[in-house]
């Protein structure tokens, strides 16, 4: 306490009149690997917004006046085989199995990690899988009888849980690969088409697939119908479900969860390639929009701006992009500038609410894979690569996800994750820079609000030949500007600020510092506002903290 009234003390002697907005806290990932991400604190040298002035050769102007969507989160699929690899590493090295899990999905304020908060979990087999299973492979069982969720191995359920012990905040998203064989005309997981007539049992088979993940105390956040459903794979569990099949499944998938206390879990539909946004999701919503959420894209086939064709159709609907993988030998810049481009700034800016990659660990050769698949020619690399002798790295989908993932983490315990913004880039180098940004709300409405900004330099041939160059950029936000210079690379950072019912906020933005007067002409009381302060104490400069200023 004494050290605390003496910083206030020492401090509020020094304070302006009027604080503005300060840049500290800075996370880079560039393109050579010099920095991976990189955590910079710029105290006691902050990037100050000030009066405008020029603008840089780029010039990224945010529009915080108008809202996107909400985040969830951006994270991977934790498939049979992910799972079995982290177990492994649990028995075999448990530090290093900590260590990657909290590095991967600890979600605190300020901490060395990235805070993934969204994974699928298959439902039964796919083709990262030991073998195939259903949670009923009993022919003809259309009671469900026989069904068991713990056909699927016990480990998936610990590692779950041991996340969810890490971050509260975690989504889980459940679908299945395949329905079991005996409702399709292949008889087997392996291919084939949907059966209409089991169209009721499938959708209690689903039910049944919530409870027993309740049952294991998982709390699930969204349920599919159908990965991937205009795929049929005759090595590995896939399925053909039609539009019109889906929107019946789901609207009696609804009113089961309705009645079975799960109705604020969501149904997500589709679950494909963007190259089918304006058929099957648009479909399938004139059908059933009632009782699904949204649909989720893949990223195999087509491009994400075809995300708006399904958005513009049905605007109220949620946009959630689930899956996409990367390969063993590919490029490791060259692939940071695809997902950023594509998936981490992409499709978010085109109103996907998520971000996810495949499979979240596998071993260096991109296995262990279900014996026979066909998938993955080429091994698909995981965000994180454990080997034999519990040694471990993190792949170039980790970073894309790190930087990404520290601008829409909450600020506050149980907060909000943050808000997509809309902005524009300008100036002579613009087309060297893509970019999002977002904000984050506080739990006391009373504190100022936390503006991120994720901003991908690609400039790396600015003259046709290679020759990676920062971009000196000026940052515009309510009518002051800050400049700051960004290397070819991901860069993430915030910065503090009132929002708009802010007491006093009209004569902020507009750059003025005026006194209150009474009648008389005396200066008025102000109310007290809060404002984020970095202090010395005994020599060493501390975390910022908030203080109630005059």
């Amino acid at each position: 306490m004494i050290v605390r009234a003496s910083v206030v003390a020492g401090f509020a002697l020094a304070v302006p009149p009027a604080f503005g907005q300060q840049i500290y806290d800075i996370w880079t990932s560039t393109w050579d690997k010099a920095q991976l991400f990189t955590y910079t604190n710029l105290s006691p040298n902050p990037i100050n917004f000030g009066s405008p002035g020029a603008i840089g050769q780029a010039d990224i102007t945010i529009n915080d006046e108008t809202l996107a969507q909400a985040m969830v989160g951006y994270g991977a699929t934790l498939t049979d085989s992910s799972a079995l690899i982290l177990n492994n590493l649990k028995s075999q090295n448990s530090n290093n199995y900590w260590s990657i899990l909290n590095t991967l999905f600890d979600p605190t304020d300020g901490a060395d990690a990235a805070g993934l908060s969204y994974i699928r979990v298959p439902l039964g087999a796919s083709d990262f899988s030991a073998n195939v299973y259903s949670f009923d492979d009993v022919s003809g069982d259309t009671t469900l009888t026989n069904f068991n969720i713990n056909n699927a191995p016990s480990y998936l359920f610990s590692v779950i849980n041991d996340i969810r012990g890490i971050n509260p905040y975690l989504k889980i998203h459940i679908l299945p690969w395949s329905p079991p064989g005996w409702m399709k005309d292949s008889g087997t997981m392996k291919g084939g088409n949907f059966l209409s007539q089991y169209t009721s049992v499938y959708a209690n088979y689903l039910l049944k697939c919530l409870q027993g993940f309740q049952s294991h105390g998982i709390s699930v956040y969204a349920i599919g119908i159908q990965n991937e459903p205009e795929n049929s794979d005759s090595s590995y569990p896939t399925c053909k479900i039609s539009a019109s099949q889906e929107a019946q499944i789901g609207t009696a998938l609804r009113t089961l969860m309705n009645a079975n206390g799960f109705s604020g879990v969501r149904i997500v539909g589709y679950d494909h390639n963007w190259n089918d946004a304006a058929g099957y999701p648009v479909e399938l919503m004139d059908d059933a929009s009632s009782a699904f959420s949204g649909v989720a894209f893949h990223c195999y086939s087509g491009n994400f701006t075809q995300q708006d064709s399904f958005h513009n159709a049905f605007p109220s609907k949620e946009v959630y992009f689930t899956e996409c993988t990367g390969e063993y030998g590919s490029d490791w810049w060259t692939d940071i500038k695809w997902y950023m481009e594509n998936i981490f700034i992409g499709s978010v800016t085109h109103s996907s609410k998520s971000g996810l990659m495949w499979n979240l660990a596998l071993d260096g050769n991109g296995n262990p894979k279900l014996p026979g698949t066909s998938s993955c020619g080429i091994p698909c690399r995981p965000v994180v690569q454990v080997n034999s002798d519990g040694s471990f790295t993190y792949h170039q989908e980790f970073y894309a996800m790190a930087q990404a993932g520290k601008a829409i983490l909450p600020r506050d315990v149980n907060g909000p994750f943050g808000q997509r913004l809309h902005l524009t880039i300008g100036g002579e180098r613009a087309q060297g820079l893509i970019a999002t940004a977002f904000v984050t709300g506080r739990v006391n409405p009373s504190d100022w609000l936390r503006y991120s900004l994720v901003v991908l330099n690609w400039d790396d041939r600015p003259d046709g030949t290679w020759n990676p160059t920062p971009i000196q950029t000026t940052i515009e936000f309510r009518d002051v500007q800050a400049t700051y210079t960004f290397p070819v690379g991901v860069t993430t950072l915030w910065w503090y600020a009132p929002s708009e019912s802010f007491d006093g906020e009209s004569e902020a933005r507009e750059g003025k510092q005026k006194q209150q007067l009474d009648g008389a002409g005396k200066e008025k009381a102000q109310k007290p506002f809060k404002a984020w302060v970095h202090a010395d104490i005994n020599g060493e400069r501390q975390r910022p903290i908030e203080m109630a200023l005059q």
